[in-house]
């Protein structure tokens, strides 16, 4: 691939991880408004995470066959326009339940566009572009609520919020037709890109024998469930609980997910300093005390601060456990194993913030700070344990 090329191609790639960063981070801040359009109670939020989920799951599951297929391009380009359509559907939907329709799609679009550019990247570039790759999600996410946060203090719909970013996709859609040929996979450029040996060489039944996947598997959901919760709750506890201004809990909420893209900057320099277990380990207990700190409320800006904590201690977890994945469960089994845990985070972003807002329902928004240190907590005990044993 000429230089000017591929440099074109991975501008394109990061401006897409940038939009499903944002995509996703605006239904915390939107939340309020949203469930006051339709008249919605708090937990009613599980069914549009549940349903997105599904979406992606299936998708990200059945994204290798539809790449070998359609390649890799087609793929990106169709699923951006599927996930622009069906967000520009939630600007406009009249009821609540044509919403989570479109959200069963956009969470399709977003997996096949997630599971294709990873793949792109793992057959084409380094690890170093992986990583500023994952740093752009978290770049959107910071965006996603000042996006909404603007349009909310402005005194317009929360649907304005939503239009942005289905016209967002778009764009990213008529780049991708544009640059179609070019995207094709090549070579892994590196081990841990990919496997030593074929995915099918080992059944996934074989790998699903292995105690240390289930640990990463459990792991999985606790991360994300644990960073999706922090982003999406915390606006409404704020705001709603303790009578922050909008605006101000906004800038948090968008603070948290800056905190995480710093995060992922720097984590080539903490893993090589310290390992990856022992830069899990510290990033754990940072978790636990951001919680701590939110849950204390001894005042705002402790709070806030907590927020931050979270997000920046949280932002290795992820990309960590996964370039371990190889050394943890062999390279035959890393494929079916990488798989499985990036399933596992489809399902951690709909079950734990799903049940956060079901607590929260019954007992009141403060059970938010509670439930997020008992979860981390918990993150914590199964990694030492699944450390513990596979040393």
């Amino acid at each position: 691939m000429k230089r000017p090329k591929k440099w074109l191609l991975v501008g394109i790639a990061y401006a897409g991880f940038v939009l499903l960063g944002m995509a996703g981070a605006l239904l915390g801040v939107a939340w309020p408004s949203m469930r006051g359009s339709f008249g919605l109670s708090l937990d009613a939020v599980g069914t549009l995470l549940v349903t997105g989920a599904a979406g992606y799951l299936v998708s990200s599951f059945s994204s290798g066959p539809l790449i070998s297929r359609f390649g890799v391009g087609s793929l990106l380009m169709v699923s951006s326009i599927v996930a622009g359509v069906c967000l520009l559907g939630y600007s406009l939907a009249p009821v609540w339940w044509f919403l989570v329709l479109c959200g069963l799609f956009v969470g399709a679009g977003s997996g096949t566009i997630d599971a294709g550019l990873n793949t792109y990247f793992a057959t084409n570039h380094s690890a170093s572009l992986m990583n500023w790759l994952h740093a752009c999600y978290g770049l959107g996410a910071t965006l996603g609520p000042i996006v909404m946060t603007a349009v909310i203090s402005r005194g317009l719909p929360w649907r304005w919020g939503y239009a942005v970013a289905g016209l967002s996709y778009g764009l990213l859609a008529l780049c991708l037709a544009l640059t179609l040929r070019q995207w094709r996979l090549g070579v892994p450029s590196s081990p841990q890109a990919a496997p030593s040996s074929p995915t099918g060489e080992v059944r996934s039944r074989d790998t699903l024998r292995l105690p240390v996947v289930w640990f990463g598997i459990l792991l999985f959901i606790m991360f994300t469930g644990i960073e999706i919760g922090a982003g999406q709750w915390p606006y409404s506890l704020f705001t709603e609980a303790r009578g922050v201004a909008p605006t101000v809990a906004g800038m948090w909420v968008s603070v948290y997910w800056a905190a995480l893209t710093v995060g992922r900057i720097l984590l080539g320099v903490v893993v090589d300093r310290l390992g990856v277990v022992r830069t899990m380990r510290v990033c754990m207990l940072g978790v636990m005390m951001g919680c701590a700190l939110m849950w204390w409320n001894v005042t705002d800006l402790v709070s806030f601060l907590g927020l931050a904590l979270v997000g920046f201690a949280e932002a290795p977890l992820f990309p960590s456990l996964i370039s371990d994945t190889p050394r943890r469960v062999g390279h035959a089994h890393a494929p079916n194993a990488i798989g499985f845990q990036v399933a596992a985070a489809g399902l951690g972003v709909a079950v734990l913030p799903g049940l956060a807002g079901v607590l929260a329902e019954r007992w009141g928004l403060e059970i938010i700070g509670p439930f997020l240190f008992v979860a981390a907590v918990a993150m914590f005990i199964l990694h030492e344990t699944g450390a513990s044993r596979h040393a």
